[in-house]
């Protein structure tokens, strides 16, 4: 049996209820590997296990942070290994699961060698922000440093200063850096398993996901947030979505437009997701659909007896 899984995939493909069926039938815990679902109170909108979930599987990486915190690959993986190591010592089996591709490579090949933060360029880029917005600064990592831009969400005002200050203090790319980290160092072997599904397909399921979260009360959740005085600059409100459906709780546009504007982003992040995944190497790909229907393909590959589509 796996050691270790590595749940991996574009959002709505179904990772979530996988990982419940693997967890429930192996005796597994999860760890989160999305970037958003560790900010309290951000719960409709990142699609966050219930309580009910969490009850009957133990998860880990949920509501640890406030929405003003920094979360990174580097905090994440700091976060996890050890974790992976304790629900191992326990007798379960840990399971990964999340879309954030780089929290993953960064957990399983090991964290590139970043440089350390530029005081003096990231106040510079504070005060561009302010000045030119979040747009301008995007405009110029898409022309310095595109494949890092493609991959991040939009209104990820983070990731985007963070790598715009990487490049412009020393002239190279984050993707360049990440890309340089050789592979075999500090790596942990782990079972990948990949969900996909026909982008028509996806697309339907993510329009009818943003549906249901606003049936679930995601306007009346963020307005809550909004009320607690919460900016919508902070880290937590990068998910896609909360600043979109922000902008219909303070009057600027309707739910219609928040609707359609967060479902386009969630699209054009979901096509950046599954780009990012097909370069991974060692996944075992099933089509969703089918393992929705019968998942025992993917327990003879955890069980070391047949190989993935």
């Amino acid at each position: 049996m796996a050691q270790l899984v590595a749940l991996m995939g574009a959002t709505a493909t179904g990772k979530s209820e996988l990982a419940m069926r693997l967890a429930a039938e192996l005796g597994g815990e999860i760890i989160n590997a999305d970037a958003l679902q560790v900010y309290r109170g951000f719960d409709i909108g990142t699609a966050k296990p219930s309580r009910e979930e969490r009850r009957r599987v133990p998860h880990h990486l949920i509501d640890i942070l406030e929405p003003h915190q920094q979360y990174s690959a580097g905090e994440f993986v700091r976060r996890a290994r050890p974790l992976i190591a304790e629900i191992g010592e326990r007798g379960s089996l840990p399971l990964v699961v999340g879309g954030s591709g780089l929290y993953l490579r960064s957990l399983l090949e090991g964290i590139s060698p970043l440089p350390a933060s530029d005081p003096a360029v990231r106040a510079e880029l504070t005060e561009r922000l302010a000045a030119e917005g979040l747009t301008s600064l995007r405009a110029e990592l898409a022309r310095l440093d595109p494949s890092t831009e493609q991959r991040l969400a939009s209104g990820d005002t983070q990731r985007v200063m963070r790598a715009l200050e990487v490049v412009l203090a020393t002239g190279r790319p984050l993707s360049a850096w990440i890309a340089a980290q050789p592979l075999g160092e500090n790596r942990l072997p782990a079972t990948r398993i990949g969900l996909t599904l026909p982008r028509p397909i996806l697309y339907d399921r993510i329009e009818l996901r943003v549906a249901k979260m606003v049936k679930a009360g995601w306007v009346e959740e963020v307005d809550s947030l909004l009320k607690l005085g919460l900016e919508t600059s902070l880290p937590a409100f990068a998910a896609i979505g909360y600043r979109q459906v922000a902008r219909h709780v303070q009057g600027e546009c309707s739910l219609e437009e928040a609707i359609e504007t967060t479902v386009g982003a969630t699209r054009r992040f979901a096509k950046r997701q599954a780009t990012w995944f097909r370069r991974e190497s060692g996944v075992h790909w099933f089509a969703a659909q089918s393992i929705e229907q019968d998942p025992t393909p993917i327990f003879e590959v955890l069980r070391g007896r047949a190989g993935g589509g």
